[in-house]
């Protein structure tokens, strides 16, 4: 599990493969600047190496572009997947000075923002994946407050009773140990991201 951590944010993250398979299907990055925070996950249709060139290539492209806004980073990935077998995409950026979450996803990703005052966000994804047909985003915008928490997951994941897991009195070790820990099947490529904003 990688642990990341910064004035601004804390973040940990795991992925583990589908049984079987040599590369994962999975990718992801995330980065924080002076002004903000930018995370993407990325799933590559189906398993093995043609879902890993898929998700690797969204990951190279946010990598690249992260300073530009979320919109414009889906519709960049979207054009980088038009040879591929194309990808479920979630983009995210927090813009510390406003105090901001600006998000975007297309396909089987899911993402939480639980407020530390109890209020659970998710927003809903767009059906489908990116694959370099014309696309069109819901692209949504959220005020957070300091010491949200975030998770981000791939369908690897299932989970049940996401406020009491996410509950603001553990510390964020904790839960990402416990979902690390929990007996998923291994029939898919597997990737969460948790953080805490302060």
């Amino acid at each position: 599990m990688k642990h990341y951590v910064t004035g601004d944010v804390e973040v940990f993250a795991y992925q583990r493969t589908k049984e079987g398979n040599v590369q994962c299907g999975d990718d992801y990055f995330y980065l924080c600047t002076e002004d903000y925070f930018v995370c993407v996950l990325a799933d590559g249709l189906g398993s093995g190496e043609s879902a890993y060139e898929s998700a690797t290539a969204v990951v190279a492209i946010v990598k690249q572009y992260h300073n530009e806004d979320v919109e414009t980073m889906m519709e960049r990935c979207n054009a980088e997947l038009a040879e591929k077998r194309g990808a479920a995409v979630a983009i995210f950026k927090v813009y510390f000075s406003k105090r901001e979450f600006v998000y975007s996803c297309v396909g089987n990703i899911r993402f939480f923002l639980y407020s530390s005052s109890g209020k659970l966000t998710y927003p809903l994804p767009v059906t489908g994946y990116l694959s370099g047909r014309p696309q069109s985003f819901r692209t949504q915008n959220y005020a957070y407050e300091q010491y949200s928490t975030f998770l981000i997951y791939s369908d690897g994941f299932h989970f049940n009773g996401l406020k009491n897991l996410l509950n603001p009195i553990r510390s964020l070790s904790s839960i990402a140990e416990d979902i690390k820990n929990r007996p998923f099947p291994f029939a898919d490529d597997a990737t969460f991201i948790i953080g805490k904003l302060y």
